[in-house]
């Protein structure tokens, strides 16, 4: 069946132009049976220069596009800024609130957090299946992308994955919807390991960086995941492999805990990515 899907993203980076390009294209090769009801942005022209490229991405695609400034909307209201760990402010549910509002004239499936840099608050996740997408595999590192990849290295990981999770008010802490494994040993990643040795991830973050070879090793491994994940989850959804109701996954009659594993799909999409054939 077609699914209709909701996009929502601050447009802030290359990143989401990627994801939505992705999406698209996917779409016109008939690769995925969907549609995208509408792209909703929490910027407007002006704010943001790689913003206004996005803006114009979803222009092009003829996708009906919302936006409404959280920044201004904060600023007229006198609102502080969120802080991670604490009660999201007022004026957050009043602008969720119009959000909402915003999008009811645009009914979808499903939605997708595609670098949305906001948390929803509990009257927009309790009212739509909305996905949102983490670095790591189910039960893995909370965090950005660099925060998973310095745990990983200093837990010394064996393996990591990328997953979509239902969005909720507590970061990154959803349940999973789909997921995706990767080993972090093997001829890529065993002189990498001995690089560091028994040097903490701290030690390495101070000497190095993110320029240190393992360090960037996982994230290519990651990242190359991360689009084909989005796609070929929306694909489970169109091909009635997946759903959710009641803030539950389930796969076909039976109720799956801990999400739907992708890795052999999301592996052949990224053979030839890490190959460097593709």
């Amino acid at each position: 069946m077609t699914i209709s899907i909701g996009w929502f993203s601050t447009g802030r980076d290359d990143a989401a132009l990627d994801l939505l390009t992705a999406a698209m294209e996917a779409i016109q090769r008939g690769e995925l049976d969907a549609r995208i009801a509408f792209v909703f942005c929490n910027r407007e022209r002006g704010e943001h220069e790689p913003t206004d490229v996005f803006l114009d991405l979803v222009e092009s695609y003829g996708i009906p596009l919302i936006t409404l400034s959280s920044r201004a909307f904060r600023r007229a209201r006198g609102g502080a800024l969120s802080k991670p760990g604490e009660p999201l402010p007022t004026w957050r549910h009043e602008y969720d609130s119009r959000v909402a509002e915003l999008v009811s004239g645009y009914p979808f499936d499903i939605g997708v957090l595609a670098g949305y840099m906001l948390i929803f608050t509990e009257e927009v996740c309790e009212r739509y299946p909305i996905l949102n997408l983490h670095p790591a595999e189910p039960g893995g590192p909370a965090g950005t992308w660099q925060q998973v990849i310095w745990e990983l290295m200093e837990q010394r990981a064996q393996r990591s994955g990328a997953m979509l999770h239902l969005a909720t008010p507590r970061l990154d802490e959803g349940p999973p919807v789909t997921y995706c494994l990767f080993s972090l040993r093997g001829p890529a990643f065993d002189s990498l390991w001995q690089e560091i040795g028994e040097r903490s991830s701290e030690e390495v973050r101070e000497t190095e960086g993110e320029e240190n070879r393992l360090f960037k090793e996982i994230r290519r491994h990651g990242a190359a995941r991360e689009l084909p994940l989005v796609v070929a989850t929306l694909r489970a959804f169109a091909e009635g492999r997946v759903r959710i109701e009641g803030g539950r996954v389930f796969a076909g009659e039976r109720e799956v805990r801990g999400g739907y594993d992708l890795t052999p799909e999301i592996d052949a999409a990224v053979a030839p990515l890490l190959s460097g054939q593709g």
